[in-house]
């Protein structure tokens, strides 16, 4: 006789283990989860709204440092200055060992110290007062360029010979007043021809330091420095009435053109214009018949 199986009997042991709670133990398990709620949120709120205010302000503080960081950058960039020392004036030539170093008008140097962005001078501020040395330089310095480094500017300082004295003597410092120096007493002890260029040229440099300030150093042209010997055959420009007329340019001291003037007792610079202007043509004639392309 067949035995009828029942809806349960080809359910597998497991699928009876994973038979579904009961309602009320459901209900039970809601009503325990949800007391459990009831008593930990008053605990949990407060520390989620803490830990959330914490992590929010953690952000804003690094949105801002970060914009700080930019805005500096900024405003160093646009606080950064450029200064420039220059030369107010040339230097007068010839130069000669021993002799006075001064400007073409016969004036002392001058030095001003000008904003590299405006051109103005700079005559506020401790810069405008720096302290400012006054060296030599080679004469083929950055010939082609004005933009140098001041590794570049200290290493073309030309120094004295060995067993020589300082190549540059007197008032090699001066301070700025109002942002413009005036050099003082100064000249050279040796010649320029024992260097690479043979020539020089001055330079300047502030010797005080500046936060957030590149002062950049001037330098002069170029020119030969000659042996003080040759300041007795220098010609004087512009020439006084009282020189001898040899101090003229293109007539040689005891040169023959020098020695013809003599014979017509000309011998000095009035002496040499009053017959130029009473009677040019004896002067082409009679004494510069060889020398008339300077007249």
């Amino acid at each position: 006789m067949s035995l009828k199986r029942g809806p349960d009997d080809n359910k597998s042991p497991e699928d009876k283990r994973r038979k579904p709670p009961p309602f009320c133990s459901v209900v039970r398990e809601v009503m325990k989860l949800q007391s459990v709620r009831n008593l930990m949120e008053p605990i949990l709120e407060p520390l989620v709204r803490r830990v959330v205010k914490e992590e929010v302000e953690l952000a804003l503080k690094k949105h801002l440092n970060s914009i700080k960081q930019t805005c500096g950058k900024g405003l160093n960039t646009s606080e950064s200055r450029t200064f420039q020392l220059q030369f107010e004036n040339s230097i007068s030539l010839p130069v000669f060992t021993g002799a006075r170093i001064e400007g073409e008008d016969g004036s002392n140097l001058r030095i001003s110290l000008v904003d590299a962005l405006t051109g103005k001078v700079v005559c506020t501020g401790p810069e405008s007062s720096a302290k400012v040395e006054i060296v030599v330089l080679e004469g083929d310095f950055e010939e082609e360029s004005d933009i140098w480094m001041p590794e570049d500017f200290k290493n073309n300082i030309v120094r004295e010979r060995d067993g020589k004295k300082p190549l540059l003597t007197g008032d090699v410092i001066i301070y700025l007043k109002d942002g413009i120096g005036v050099v003082g007493e100064i000249s050279y002890t040796d010649n320029s021809s024992w260097t690479r260029s043979r020539r020089f040229r001055l330079g300047a440099r502030v010797v005080d330091s500046f936060d957030g300030i590149r002062i950049r150093e001037a330098k002069t042209d170029s020119y030969i420095v000659r042996d003080h010997r040759g300041e007795l055959y220098k010609k004087h420009h512009p020439p006084s009435l009282s020189d001898e007329v040899w101090r003229l340019e293109k007539i040689g001291k005891d040169g023959a053109f020098h020695r013809r003037l003599s014979r017509e007792k000309i011998r000095t610079v009035k002496d040499f214009l009053t017959l130029l202007n009473l009677d040019p043509a004896k002067l082409r004639t009679d004494c510069l018949k060889h020398f008339h392309r300077m007249l």
